[in-house]
């Protein structure tokens, strides 16, 4: 991949984002839901599907010698660095090249590594392609928040941004239901069900890839870097198709931005960006994703040995219950998801983390008091995590909505590789004894670490949470570009820090 060197580079006027911002919602934008948002479901029933089979990876006979432990802890840990690495790296690479390249390639990485975990004859195969298959999810991330907040218009940013993310549930509640049938042994024989189930995850990701080809690249990031005409061509196009969908005439776009265009962006001058320009944003995203890491792993790391030590559910069903806990999580974005346009984002961000971390040290309270049986835990954990996931949700919209657009993906991978490394490895560390020992002060122990940063994250929030409802990127944070913007916002390096 080499950078373009046949762009006219300049300073161009351009009101591309407010003629984005503007339109109505229509057909276009299902087209980009559906082949960029989808990613999310994928990624929910990579990792569910792992943790669920691990005993039957395990067995003699399913054609890969390897132990529970190599892949709950060192297939695990694999997955999660190379999640982070991937969204690091590709972070740049979407910075630099564009969303459409990136989110094309990253979805191919991810495809090769899941069709080549299916076919593993040995541990180090299994190790490395679950490597590579956490590079790509990873770098999804990236190019996806991305190209999903420069497309959506402004009015309905939040709710969308919230359920894309949120469908990771859907996937995760697949994920549990697909291994209950995989670990069938009367339907699949041993050594092929959790192939199979590898395999699914290929077949959906090449009709997600059929569908991706069609989503044509961010306007607000070709004109950035000298490719004005293309964007302003792009957006003509989608106004005529959303025009002749509704039946209706745009009005005209009310704002402008003058941009000095530029190739690339260093690593140096993002670093500066994010934690000299905007520190007390910085500090908002470190805390958003910290807070809901933790959280997630004190529920979600040990809920099934919770069940089977605590309750007596047997491992074979564990995934129903998963399957219940998956739904509650889903189920909170697509609610939720209208009030952080509406009602505002501060409020939603500090009441769905607070509120979320008060519910789980009520659910530690009377779990310590032996008020719980299996369902009733799982009910409680349901409505902890109804609002923890729309909060969670919240913290990728709100890193990739509020530093400027020529960080925006290596922002978001930042702060996501922060908060997967901090629940993929200081998660396990801290949790994996605690919920595992069968002492039911050890778990509450767990329940409230997660409680409490939750709580903690949703008081930074009250304090230096954006208010970015209803306004354009540009306004939320000026481009590093821009000379002379008339957007209604601030100069560049002027916005609320």
């Amino acid at each position: 991949m080499s950078a373009r060197d046949d762009v006219a580079i300049g300073t161009v006027t351009t009101k591309v984002p407010a003629r984005l911002d503007r339109l109505p919602w229509s057909r276009w934008h299902w087209m980009i839901v559906i082949g960029l948002g989808t990613v999310w479901i994928l990624d929910g029933l990579e990792v569910t599907i792992v943790g669920n089979m691990a005993g039957r990876l395990s067995e003699d006979g399913s054609g890969l010698p390897i132990t529970d432990a190599q892949v709950t802890g060192t297939a695990a840990a694999l997955y999660v660095a190379g999640a982070c690495l991937g969204a690091l790296f590709f972070g740049w690479l979407t910075d630099r090249y564009g969303r459409k390249k990136l989110f094309l390639i990253t979805l191919a990485v991810y495809l090769a590594g899941t069709a080549l975990t299916a076919l593993s004859f040995s541990v180090w195969w299994f190790f490395l392609f679950r490597f590579l298959t956490g590079f790509g999810i990873g770098g999804e991330y990236a190019a996806i928040n991305s190209a999903i907040d420069e497309l959506i218009p402004s009015k309905y940013r939040g709710r969308v941004d919230l359920i894309i993310n949120g469908s990771y549930w859907l996937g995760a509640m697949g994920g549990a239901l697909l291994s209950v049938l995989a670990l069938d042994t009367d339907i699949f024989p041993v050594n092929v069900g959790w192939r199979l189930a590898f395999g699914l995850g290929v077949v959906l990701g090449l009709v997600i890839l059929l569908v991706r080809r069609h989503v044509p690249e961010s306007p607000r990031w070709m004109f950035i870097h000298g490719r004005s005409e293309g964007a302003e061509e792009l957006v003509t196009s989608v106004e005529h198709q959303v025009e002749d969908e509704k039946g209706i005439t745009l009005p005209e776009p009310e704002t402008a931005i003058t941009i000095e265009q530029r190739k690339s962006i260093g690593f140096v001058e993002i670093a500066r960006t994010l934690f000299r320009s905007y520190p007390k944003r910085a500090v908002l995203g470190f805390s958003l994703f910290i807070g809901q890491a933790f959280l997630y792993n004190a529920i979600t790391f040990g809920f099934g040995s919770i069940l089977e030590k605590f309750f007596d559910v047997p491992t074979g069903n564990t995934g129903y219950y998963f399957a219940v806990i998956a739904f509650g999580n889903f189920l909170g974005p697509l609610l939720l998801g209208r009030l952080f346009d509406t009602v505002g984002r501060r409020t939603m961000i500090a009441g769905t983390y607070i509120l979320s971390g008060l519910l789980l040290f009520g659910t530690a309270w009377l779990f310590d008091r032996g008020s719980l049986d299996a369902t009733t835990m799982t009910a409680c954990w349901c409505v902890v995590l109804f609002f923890a996931s729309a909060g969670a949700s919240s913290a990728y919209l709100t890193v990739s909505e509020i530093f400027p657009m020529e960080t925006r993906a290596m922002a978001i991978a930042f702060f996501y590789a922060i908060g997967t490394a901090a629940g993929g490895i200081s998660g396990p560390l801290i949790f994996a004894e605690l919920t595992e020992s069968g002492v039911v002060g050890d778990a509450v122990i767990a329940f409230c670490i997660g409680a409490a940063l939750m709580v903690l994250a949703g008081l930074v929030a009250v304090f230096f949470a954006v208010a970015a409802e209803g306004r354009s990127l540009e306004d939320i944070a000026t481009p590093l570009s821009a000379k002379a913007a008339d957007t209604g916002g601030t100069a560049p390096g002027g916005a609320t820090k």
